[in-house]
């Protein structure tokens, strides 16, 4: 399968690997001025243009007045511990009206909608309550509410993510602040001031991503100073901000930049609200002026910033197009503590465990250089699951024989991978992108670091293992036996008992609800319900008294779908009355079987 991308390729190379000029790329796609907006592109690219604009990527933030609300704004309303969030609306304008214990009653004038494929998220400004159409008396904050789509629920928003407990209902975060720019269309240039300036204290706007290991780094590179500073001091004008003075050494310069950026870069200064084509493209001015012989490219086009792999050398295409993508896919989120791999953020961090870091788990591995998110997701349509869950068969393996050539026929295929030709253990994606990250709707998505369920670090690094997320019924002992017999590997059976506790021929899945990691345990809940293991219900029910209230959502949804019945209970009520009803319904439901 080609690239869907591969129509805007990012120049050929030479005999060295390095890349050429192509006489049709832009000089410059980073810059304010580089950029002729996604309406330019309609007339020549309408397929894609229509496409584009009906998909969820593209809808990521969008204008309340315009939108199609999911939401039910009719008084419906959230509580949690004595606080509440009501929906509410008032001719064409929406509400959300909290009641805090240490705000007291607060009004807030919904502005925005954020996501709308699985989740609806809010932003507003606050507004009195006894003027509710009045002026705003503060800056857009994210709202304290979601609602998910797919099961028409109304959840705490900051338990979209790994958080511990949260006492109050409070408004969140300032949204210029935080999801400006993931979110919408910045000009590429505003982005890049703290990777340009190498300083580790250099963080805005995007403050909740992480760097990758400096192995697999992208290193950026000023290579005229006097044009950044010209660049950043024309930005800081347009927000309102001091120029950069022409002596300015760079790391303070790009500092200061940051820091008025993150203080006053609003809505008004983004190129188009939502994610537009150049998000992805690169500015395309120079393609618009003329089509015939200049075209975009995912490649960084500058004449002061260049790019290159951590090695110092040119990106290859696909690198190109991961970077691209990985601008926002690049998030650990919420500063939870644990990482795949059995690290912690502390430390050098591991894969994301949720969803929103597929981009830079995938750089984390080994197939980032020859292969592109795009040879797997639609960015102009969006995703239709039907086609991911495909790509997850056997029928998916096409993608990774191009590279992988001596598995390409069924029989060494069936050798490598033992088990049996056109089964699911025989789909590449089944073994080496498992499903094991949270997503949006209490299921998993898969993880995008590459690699081996043999792989050591994951063996004695992760729970449960992840030939179990098939195989539930499997002891740690027997599927550990499987694996050195089958690829002649060798695990450290003390580090697996630090896992999984002193005897091994206990099954993973069971063991990881017991006592895993946060994230390992609504792992190992899903995996549970997706096999029907109704007999490990009472160890659900003790995963219940988690400290993260997402984990907490997950297992309840997996007791439910073994149950087969809804399960009325208050996942914000302490543990002990938590666990205790809970074991009140199971003693029911057990009684009446």
């Amino acid at each position: 399968m080609s690239s869907l991308f591969a129509c805007h390729g990012s120049g050929a190379r030479n005999a060295d690997g390095n890349r050429e000029q192509h006489s049709g790329e832009p000089q410059s796609n980073i810059l304010r001025a580089d950029y002729a907006g996604s309406e330019a592109c309609k007339t020549c690219h309408t397929a894609e243009y229509e496409a584009w604009s009906r998909s969820a990527m593209h809808r990521m933030t969008r204008d309340v007045e315009s939108a199609e609300v999911r939401a039910p704004f009719d008084g419906r309303t959230f509580s949690l511990r004595g606080d509440s969030a009501t929906l509410e609306q008032s001719g064409t304008e929406r509400h959300v009206r909290v009641r805090s214990s240490t705000q007291g009653e607060l009004l807030f004038r919904v502005t925005k909608l954020i996501g709308g494929r699985q989740r609806e998220d809010f932003v507003g400004v606050q507004v009195d309550p006894r003027n509710p159409q009045g002026p705003a008396l503060g800056p857009e904050r994210v709202l304290p509410i979601s609602y998910l789509i797919w099961n028409e629920q109304l959840r705490y928003k900051g338990y979209s993510v790994l958080v511990t407990e949260r006492p109050v209902l409070e408004p969140g975060v300032v949204w210029q602040q935080t999801c400006i720019f993931c979110h919408n269309s910045p000009p590429h240039f505003v982005t890049l001031f703290d990777e340009l300036s190498g300083a580790p204290d250099v963080s805005y706007q995007g403050s909740a991503s992480d760097d990758l290991p400096g192995e697999r780094a992208f290193r950026y590179e000023v290579s005229d100073r006097e044009k950044l500073v010209a660049a950043l001091s024309a930005e800081l004008t347009r927000l309102g901000a001091a120029p950069i003075a022409p002596d300015e050494e760079s790391p303070r310069a790009l500092l200061s930049a940051a820091t008025s950026t993150r203080e006053r870069f609003g809505e008004g200064h983004l190129l188009e609200l939502g994610i537009g084509c150049e998000t992805c493209h690169g500015g395309s001015r120079e393609h618009v002026r003329d089509p015939a012989t200049v075209r975009p490219t995912f490649a960084l086009k500058s004449d002061f910033v260049s790019v290159t792999n951590a090695a110092g050398r040119p990106l290859s295409p696909a690198q190109d197009i991961n970077r691209t993508c990985s601008k926002c896919h690049t998030v650990l989120f919420s500063r939870y503590p644990y990482t795949w791999e059995g690290r912690t953020r502390r430390d050098e961090p591991g894969g994301s465990p949720i969803n929103s870091g597929e981009a830079r788990d995938f750089l984390l591995g080994s197939c980032s250089s020859a292969m592109s998110c795009a040879d797997c997701h639609d960015a102009h349509g969006g995703d239709q699951r039907a086609r991911l869950e495909e790509l997850g068969t056997p029928a998916g393996n096409p993608i990774c024989v191009r590279c992988h050539q001596h598995l390409a026929t069924e029989s060494a295929l069936e050798a490598h991978s033992h088990h049996p030709r056109g089964s699911a253990g025989s789909a590449c994606l089944a073994c080496h992108m498992p499903k094991k990250n949270l997503g949006l709707a209490y299921d998993l998505t898969r993880y995008h670091r590459i690699g081996s369920p043999t792989d050591p670090e994951r063996v004695a690094g992760d729970r449960p293992l992840e030939c179990a997320l098939c195989h539930t019924d499997r002891s740690v002992q027997q599927m550990v036996l499987t694996m050195e017999r089958w690829w002649g590997k060798r695990y450290d059976r003390d580090a697996l008992r630090r896992l999984y506790g002193h005897d091994l021929r206990i099954e993973a899945v069971r063991a990881t609800l017991l006592g895993g990691k946060p994230h390992e345990r609504a792992v190992a809940a899903v995996a549970v319900a997706d096999a029907g293991r109704t007999e490990l219900m009472p160890q659900l029910v003790h995963a219940l008294e988690d400290d993260y209230p997402l984990v907490r959502y997950y297992v309840h949804h997996a007791l439910e779908r073994l149950a087969g019945q809804a399960i009325a209970l208050d996942l914000a009520e302490s543990k002990a009355t938590l666990r205790a009803n809970a074991q009140s319904w199971l003693e029911t439901r057990t009684a009446e079987h």
